[in-house]
């Protein structure tokens, strides 16, 4: 039994004696057998391989019983392997929180600061299975703080390393947590690698990002930052057509909420300036097409991409404490009073 199927032709060999006995159809049907029956023999599971813990800790789950399988993991990540083989385990761990509820609960802030230690492999693939672990674990709210304190280490990777599964997994970590205020230096530091990131040809990534930086533009301290921020000369083919409705969404999500902070009594307050080549340029400057881009966004075929078409033009208009003043101007000619 567990024997493959060159052992079993081997094997063949050791007894070809026997095998020589029978003639025509007879020896082609003992070969046959014998190579049937060593496919059928399957070799025992690898308690130790990381793909079998997580598969039996989820048989188990479903019978209600506490595999104690992520535990396993976690101990197994303390010891020494090759980045293959740590890359396999925080892969494990990573379906484990998701898919055993429980166990994923009963564990430690030590076992996330163990997880987070991983961001500091010289490993890529490490360190983006680490994000995934740790983006599964910021689903248990009690980890929530503890993640947090790698929130500037993230922010470093995502902003000096270009890879686009890095930049996507530590993204999405970044977005499924509240960013406390003491990242906000951080965060300013890294807005010109973020909106390189936007402006990729990586879907999955540019929405990321633009998601982020949507929550970004909400904090009144990194407004301007955002605003001021160097984008490309094409940065608006963000906003055609042919862009996946998913990510025109997005982009539309971000461009009221860019609008709505700029137009703030409180923003207005302040002269601000702006470099030639910035994103406030881009988007609500006097050269600006948005208003070309907007129109033909109106008649998209998704609703969702219509309706957030809309309300970025309404935006456009008077600031809302101005209501209809004749003083307040829009910023494009196609949104004139009237118009």
């Amino acid at each position: 039994m567990g024997k493959s199927i060159p052992q079993y032709l081997r094997h063949l060999d050791i007894r070809k004696s026997v095998v020589s006995l029978a003639t025509g159809a007879g020896a082609i049907y003992l070969l046959y057998k014998v190579i049937r029956d060593g496919i059928k023999c399957q070799p025992p599971l690898c308690s130790n391989s990381p793909v079998c813990i997580a598969r039996l800790a989820i048989e188990r789950e479903r019978h209600g019983r506490d595999s104690g399988e992520l535990r396993r993991l976690l101990n197994s990540l303390e010891c020494k392997h090759d980045e293959y083989a740590k890359s396999m385990i925080l892969h494990s761990i990573t379906r484990c929180v998701y898919l055993l509820e429980a166990e994923a609960s009963s564990c430690t802030t030590d076992d996330i600061m163990l997880v987070g230690s991983m961001l500091d492999d010289k490993d890529n693939s490490v360190k983006i299975q680490a994000l995934n672990s740790l983006k599964a674990f910021s689903g248990i709210r009690k980890f929530r703080l503890k993640i947090q304190e790698h929130t500037i280490k993230v922010l470093e990777l995502i902003s000096t390393i270009w890879d686009t599964e890095l930049h996507v997994a530590g993204l999405r970590l970044l977005n499924n947590l509240p960013l406390p205020d003491y990242v906000h230096p951080q965060l300013r530091r890294v807005m010109p690698a973020l909106m390189e990131i936007l402006q990729s040809d990586h879907i999955l990534a540019q929405v990321q990002a633009i998601r982020l930086l949507s929550y970004l533009a909400q904090k009144n301290d990194l407004l301007y930052d955002i605003l001021n921020c160097q984008v490309h000369p094409n940065f608006l083919n963000l906003f055609q057509s042919t862009q996946p409705g998913s990510l025109l969404f997005e982009v539309l999500v971000f461009a009221e909420r860019l609008s709505e902070g700029r137009n703030a009594s409180h923003y207005r307050a302040v002269k601000w300036h702006y470099n030639e080549q910035s994103l406030h340029e881009a988007l609500f400057g006097d050269e600006s097409r948005l208003a070309d881009r907007l129109l033909a966004l109106v008649i998209h075929p998704e609703e969702d991409v219509q309706i957030q078409a809309c309300k970025v033009i309404v935006s456009l208009q008077c600031p809302p404490d101005l209501g209809v003043r004749p003083s307040c101007q829009p910023s494009h000619s196609y949104f004139k009073s009237g118009e």
